[in-house]
């Protein structure tokens, strides 16, 4: 029952996706919708992530060096060891994380209110692709976005470590070095490209919960949270696939 619940589900969600990606029928009009999901979706958010990397990076340094006191090992460690946790796992997985919770449930909502409001039926009723016209500024709008959000929580964090540096804890041309040191340029491309991924299934599943919620307020919140629900269990699941094809 729960495979062909589920076997249903995905079904529709690549139906939707299907309707959703097509060419717009006024351009104008798709392009205005475009550049305001960039603008609530991604540069609003911007304050909320510079927040997080700038504490999540003094968190790791700290941390780190707490648990590194050997002295069989380099004191630079600590700024490379900070380093890799930041582009290859914070930058994009844990950020996209967080945001599912802002974006996923921001998205969900909007197009569930729609929904039982009827304004979507309405759009059928006058011949327009409702999928297309709702959903796709969405999904292109935040895949664009999140890659520029990433590399803003790449640079925050590390400075958010080598910021603390100077309460005593590490000399911060040490941090610097260990930043420095053994750097593999692939590892910004593996966070960007992950980005990339998690951006189109953060808007996209959250979308599909909102275009097909059913009843009213209630099933409007409840289908907000099934899509964060559902897109964090994705993104870990995409993660993983990705480390595993990029990395290894």
């Amino acid at each position: 029952m729960f495979f062909t619940k589920g076997l249903e589900a995905f079904g529709n969600y690549c139906t939707l996706m299907w309707r959703s990606f097509g060419v717009p029928e006024r351009w104008k009009e798709f392009f205005r919708r475009y550049l305001n999901e960039i603008s609530k979706l991604g540069i609003d958010s911007i304050p909320l992530i510079l927040i997080v990397s700038l504490f999540i990076g003094c968190l790791c340094t700290i941390l780190i060096k707490l648990n590194m006191q050997s002295p069989l090992l380099p004191r630079y460690t600590v700024g490379f060891s900070t380093r890799e946790i930041i582009l290859l796992e914070f930058s994009s997985s844990i950020l996209c994380l967080i945001l599912s919770g802002k974006i996923g449930s921001n998205i969900a909502s909007e197009i569930g209110t729609m929904r039982v409001t009827e304004q979507i039926d309405a759009l059928d009723i006058m011949g327009v692709n409702s999928a297309n016209y709702l959903i796709m500024p969405k999904i292109l709008g935040l895949v664009t976005i999140l890659p520029f959000l990433v590399i803003i929580t790449m640079v925050t964090a590390m400075f958010g470590g080598w910021a603390v540096c100077y309460t005593g804890i590490l000399d911060p041309d040490t941090y610097i070095y260990g930043i420095q040191t053994d750097f593999v340029e692939f590892d910004v491309w593996f966070a960007l490209i992950k980005s990339l991924v998690f951006g189109f299934v953060i808007s996209s599943i959250s979308a599909y919960y909102g275009y097909t919620v059913k009843g009213g307020s209630v099933e409007v919140g409840k289908a907000s949270t099934d899509a964060v629900v559902m897109s964090n269990i994705m993104i870990l699941i995409t993660d993983i696939v990705l480390t595993k094809l990029l990395l290894m």
